[in-house]
Order: C-alpha cells, then structure tokens, then sequence
C-alpha cells in the first residue's frame, strides 16, 4: 500500500484514578475511546504504559505488592481477549498500553499494537527502572527485541517508557526508517515526566520520524506503589523549518489528576510524508543511521 502523506493519531493520557469493576468495565471504556477516535479520523488510539494498573481497583483483599505484578499478569490473557475484535469494529489500530505478561514463568512489561487486520504485536520493555527489578516491589524480566510493523504504508515502531531514553536503540531502529514512534509512558513525577518527554522530542531529532508519547495520570484506587503519577501527551517531529521549527506537533500539559478518564489528544494530519522526504534529501541537519564505530574515546588525559 503506499505510504500515506499525514496520518491522524489519537492519545489518551488515562486516569488511574477512575474506580472500575471487572475486565468487562475496563474494555468498554477502551470501546467508547476507540469509537470517538474513529469519529475525529484518528489511525490509531495510543494508551499508556500500565494502564492495566486500573486493574488494581477490583484486585483480591489483601493482595501485597510483591504480589501485584503476578496477579496483573494473570488477567492480562482475558482483558486482550476482550479487546480482540475493537480494532475491527472500529476500523483504526489500539495500542492497548503495557500489561504485565508471564513468559516462562516470570513477568515482562509488555505493550500490544492491535490492528484491524487482526495482527496483535508484543513490545517487551528492554530497560526496566530500579522498581521493575526490586523483588520487594514490581519484580519484572526486560525483552530482548524491538518489533518493527508495517501496516497501511506507515513504518511502526514502540518503545516503552525508559526505552525511549536510551540513545543507542536508534541507533538499531533507524536503518528500518520508521514513520511512527509510538511511546506509552508511566512517571510518577515530573522529573520523570521531563525526561520522558523530552527524550521521545530527541528521538524524533534522530529519527527523522513522528514520535507520539502519553502517560497515566492519578492513582489507582488499589495501589499500594503508585500514589502519583504525572503525565500528558505530545506528538513531536524533527526541527526543522518546513515542519514549524519547534518540533511540538501538538501537545497536553502534564497533570498529576484529571476529573474524568483523562486527558485527551487528537494530533491531526501529523505530516509523516513529509518527514519522510526530509530524511530523504532536503533536511537542514540529519546523519541518518549514523554510526561511531570509526570514533575512539580518548581517556584519563
């Protein structure tokens, strides 16, 4: 199919704080945010990272945080399930935010990109924080590759959260020339929020692509590990003069708490064409997949 010249993204920045009681509550919710994202034109609906943590609202008494993830994990099977046949009905691809995933008998923080088509696509976390590796906490396993999609012409790519901070994972992705950088995020503060954000606004820089970032915001009503998280969404391209020099395609401001399912962003017609032809040829400044391997570090001078 060719590639499209602008595409439409919807970001839904989601309140933990919205008390729900089962899987079938959750998935309705992601059914009416899926219809009004359709409606505004939107390609994709984007969700956070661990907005499965609403879970945690209907989670069995008594359950201690060690055990959270184990649990979260056990119902992710059944809350995919629900969420199978959504992107059909609707016409438009769900990245479904990040759930816990068994693996071997251990868990993973795993993203899912849904299409129309059918296709379910798993994104495993790669750099975990201090408190997706501590026992006493959010125990979790890092993945080991980074999927790249194809679908209706756009090149797909998801890094989740801390990955997106990483400068060496461009370097793997740019040679597949992605149009999307899709980023599900979860901070519980804004330092966590600034770094986030603006490496996903650096990405963009390096990719010559379109990177979309959103994060949870308010607590779960069950968490025992959570009490804040900060966050908003953004759409950012590279800076350059043809595109509006700043690189901010479109953006939320970062809140702690929203009165309602959270904020919400529609990015219209971000300029994936153009982007494209810019990493072509015609761009002020950009390497391309620019390697340091003839560069050697000279130390202890």
């Amino acid at each position: 199919m060719p590639a499209p010249d602008t595409v439409s993204l919807a970001l839904w920045a989601t309140n933990l704080g919205r008390p729900l009681n089962g899987l079938d509550a959750w998935a309705a919710g992601i059914d009416a945010k899926m219809a009004e994202a359709a409606a505004a034109g939107a390609k994709i609906l984007v969700m956070p990272e661990y907005a499965a943590e609403q879970w945690l609202a209907f989670k069995p008494e008594g359950l201690t945080t060690d055990r959270e993830i184990p649990w979260l994990a056990g119902q992710a099977p059944a809350a995919l399930e629900r969420l199978e046949g959504l992107p059909a009905k609707h016409g438009i691809g769900l990245l479904a935010g990040t759930m816990p995933w068994t693996v071997d008998g251990r868990q993973r923080n795993r993203a899912w990109l849904m299409l129309p088509d059918g296709r379910a696509v798993h994104q495993d976390k790669l750099c975990l924080t201090p408190d997706e590796q501590d026992p006493k906490t959010w125990l979790l396993t890092p993945g080991d590759s980074v999927q790249v999609v194809e679908w209706d012409g756009l090149t797909i790519v998801t890094l989740v959260c801390l990955d997106v901070e990483m400068p060496a994972l461009s370097t793997l992705i740019a040679p597949h020339r992605p149009d999307l950088l899709l980023v599900p995020s979860m901070t519980l503060r804004r330092s966590g929020y600034a770094r986030v954000f603006g490496c996903a606004k650096a990405r963009a820089v390096e990719l010559m692509c379109a990177v979309a970032v959103t994060g949870v915001v308010g607590a779960s009503p069950g968490t025992t590990w959570n009490p804040t998280n900060v966050s908003g969404n953004a759409v950012y391209l590279p800076c350059e003069k043809s595109l509006g020099y700043t690189g901010v395609h479109s953006e939320t401001p970062a809140v702690e708490e929203h009165w309602g399912d959270g904020p919400f962003l529609l990015a219209k017609d971000i300029p994936v064409g153009a982007v494209r032809a810019l990493r072509d040829r015609g761009s002020e400044v950009w390497p391309g997949a620019w390697s340091a391997d003839h560069v050697r570090v000279v130390a202890g001078l």
